[in-house]
């Protein structure tokens, strides 16, 4: 069950709180005012917690959670919650992982450099290209992102011969995969997520360069 409630910024946290402690499995927020994400927030400050002016908290609930209940509760919380703009809407359940990589598409980068799902077959521009198989997984990098593709097009433009290469915040292992790919000897990974090391390891071994990948913890390496 999702409950979409609007508010003002000062009255984020106390509705944010009432919902956690109401039982929400997860709080979102979202810019009330600009659908379009004009007003998109990026790399605040160190410290800073930067809030839209408008904004509407999307909260998840377990679907046994009656509606009436909740905004009784929250009603009665704190001097009370204005919900009366509140709307809830069932989410049903789906394989969100597997709806994602369904609409994962080939890709090109660069001249010769080409990110393919498993599941998808080469297109036929692809021919003699450097394919690297990838999913969408447990760590950031799938080439979607805008600096994910910036690097992978200026990797695709050098000369890798005979080099060692340093991805530091390897996520994936897409841009270690992609040099390795396109002739550099080795590659060095470096995150300080675990899950990350993981992934770029999996992904090397099923691209066939796991023996030319090494990763590794920050402090470890």
């Amino acid at each position: 069950l999702e409950l979409a409630i609007a508010c003002k910024s000062s009255d984020e946290a106390r509705i944010e709180t009432a919902l956690t402690e109401l039982g929400a499995i997860s709080v979102s927020l979202l810019d009330a005012a600009d659908v379009d994400n004009e007003n998109a927030i990026l790399e605040p400050g160190v410290g800073e917690i930067p809030l839209w002016a408008d904004i509407t908290l999307l909260a998840l609930f377990t679907d046994e959670t009656h509606e009436g209940v909740l905004l009784h509760a929250l009603d009665a919380f704190d001097d009370g919650i204005d919900w009366s703009q509140a709307t809830f809407r069932t989410v049903a359940d789906q394989d969100w992982e597997r709806a994602w990589i369904d609409q994962f598409k080939p890709m090109q980068f660069g001249k010769r450099t080409w990110i393919i799902p498993w599941h998808a077959e080469p297109p036929g521009e692809a021919e003699n290209a450097v394919i690297i198989r990838l999913d969408p997984g447990l760590a950031f990098g799938s080439g979607t992102h805008p600096t994910t593709a910036l690097c992978l097009q200026w990797l695709d433009g050098l000369e890798l011969k005979d080099k060692t290469v340093l991805d530091f915040g390897c996520g994936s292992g897409i841009l270690a995969l992609a040099a390795l790919k396109l002739g550099a000897k080795a590659a060095i990974g470096v995150d300080n997520d675990p899950q990350a090391l993981l992934a770029s390891q999996n992904n090397a071994d099923r691209n066939g360069v796991g023996q030319e990948l090494q990763v590794f913890l920050p402090d470890s390496e």
